[in-house]
């Protein structure tokens, strides 16, 4: 038997899935509207937003929390009492065994969920198939996204991604986060009517959290 983050282990299971999990929140209302979830964050980001509320979890090297075996029996005994799973980050879609812990929670009876920003089209494309709902974040309007994300060709893979999601028909939410430092009003505009272009019906407008961001410039303006 062990202990772990409050779980007692006496069933482990066999899976040999392997992913790098910074965080689990064993129950969630806020992560999926609608749903109660757990929600498990994924370690590694390739972009570098400043207004990242979750700093530790963009180097996809640091120690793991939990290993997905120990997920796995917690959501077994979880059955019936829980609506989903959504796999959040970080950048989920960054590890290669998502595709199979999405099929292990489907198998399980609940329903999955995606928060991604889209930096990997070809892994999303993989699991579209496998969810229920994605919260897709859209971080600016199309030419202004490298200079955000910090990382050069971000943009072009975003806009695959979300082109990818809206012709797929799977459930979504499109979500910006806004800082006036980084999004000014008519930028704002501009990506709205971008997204009316695109036929997004639902586009949720957060404004910024000042919680977990190491972005000094930003938590002074």
């Amino acid at each position: 038997m062990s202990f772990t983050n409050g779980f007692i282990l006496t069933n482990p299971t066999v899976s040999e899935i392997e992913l790098r999990i910074g965080g689990f929140a064993r129950w969630s209302s806020c992560d999926w509207p609608g749903k109660l979830a757990a929600t498990v964050f994924l370690q590694g980001c390739p972009w570098r937003c400043p207004y990242c509320h979750n700093p530790h979890l963009l180097e996809a090297v640091t120690p793991t929390v939990l290993s997905w075996p120990e997920i796995e029996v917690f959501l077994k005994r979880r059955r019936g009492l829980l609506d989903a799973v959504v796999f959040s980050g970080g950048e989920p879609t960054l590890q290669r065994d998502l595709p199979a812990a999405m099929k292990v929670v489907r198998d399980l009876g609940f329903s999955v969920g995606l928060h991604t920003a889209g930096p990997y089209p070809d892994t999303l494309k993989r699991v579209l198939p496998l969810v229920d709902w994605v919260g897709f974040d859209v971080k600016a309007p199309f030419g202004g996204y490298d200079e955000l994300t910090k990382t050069p060709g971000s943009e072009r893979k975003a806009r695959k991604s979300l082109l990818m999601l809206l012709e797929a028909g799977v459930s979504y939410e499109i979500r910006t986060t806004v800082h006036p430092a980084l999004l000014t009003e008519a930028a704002l505009q501009t990506l709205k009517e971008e997204m009316a272009a695109l036929g997004v019906q639902r586009h949720k407008i957060q404004n910024f959290r000042a919680q977990g961001c190491e972005t000094p410039e930003l938590l002074t303006a």
